[in-house]
């Protein structure tokens, strides 16, 4: 008997980004899963033994890292944050595509050369690469961690700059911020649980095949 399979996949913009090339890889979800309304987080759906769960993303790391689930997507962003041993990032699905950077507010930026300074109060819900970042140019980066509303952080006296993404840079202009520093490039990875990637290759190996067809034809599209 074949072993059932667990796909976890992001909520949001990247799902939408995501639905075109899980119909061109053979992945066809329950009606459900196309409802935003629905409030279920597991869909059946037309491969025999594989469902699709739909969590926040960087519940997407948790699942696979901890083999709740086999296959994923999850942002690069999000790669480097979690940093497991147990996740392979074997694809780049070339969406969701934006940037992690360093923002802060517009009437200060270029009177404070970061260079220069020896400790810096970040918000952020990336800790670990802002500390990475930051450390590589000798500063000791104290980050205060919030899961949303980053940019109400420096207007309110709770850190100096942030670290987030940035796509259009809209949001950030709205609250009168700038982008400062680009720290690096982002796009949609499809995840494999290491373990099960060994002890399952052919059958994870197939999938990896087919998610890569999807992303050429959509590029050739």
């Amino acid at each position: 008997m074949t072993e059932s399979l667990t796909f976890a996949v992001p909520k949001g913009r990247i799902l939408e980004e995501l639905q075109p090339l899980l119909l061109r890889a053979g992945i066809t979800p329950e009606p459900d899963f196309f409802d935003d309304n629905s409030r279920k987080l597991q869909f059946a759906t037309n491969i025999p033994g594989l469902s699709i769960i739909r969590v926040r993303s960087f519940d997407v790391a948790t699942f696979v890292a901890f083999g709740a689930a086999q296959l994923g997507v999850a942002g690069s962003d999000v790669l480097m944050e979690f940093e497991s041993p147990e996740l392979y990032a074997p694809l780049d699905l070339r969406i969701g595509k934006c940037r992690i950077s360093v923002a802060e507010p517009k009437n200060l930026a270029g009177s404070s050369d970061a260079s220069r300074l020896s400790h810096i109060r970040i918000a952020t819900k990336y800790p670990h690469i802002t500390e990475s970042y930051f450390a590589r140019r000798g500063i000791q980066a104290e980050c205060i961690k919030l899961s949303g509303a980053m940019e109400l952080a420096p207007g309110l006296g709770l850190a100096q700059r942030i670290v987030d993404l940035v796509s259009s840079g809209a949001t950030l202009k709205a609250n009168g911020l700038v982008e400062v520093e680009k720290i690096a490039d982002v796009s949609s990875r499809l995840i494999v649980n290491r373990t099960a990637f060994k002890t399952r290759n052919a059958e994870l190996s197939e999938w990896v095949a087919r998610f890569k067809e999807a992303v050429d034809g959509a590029k050739a599209g």
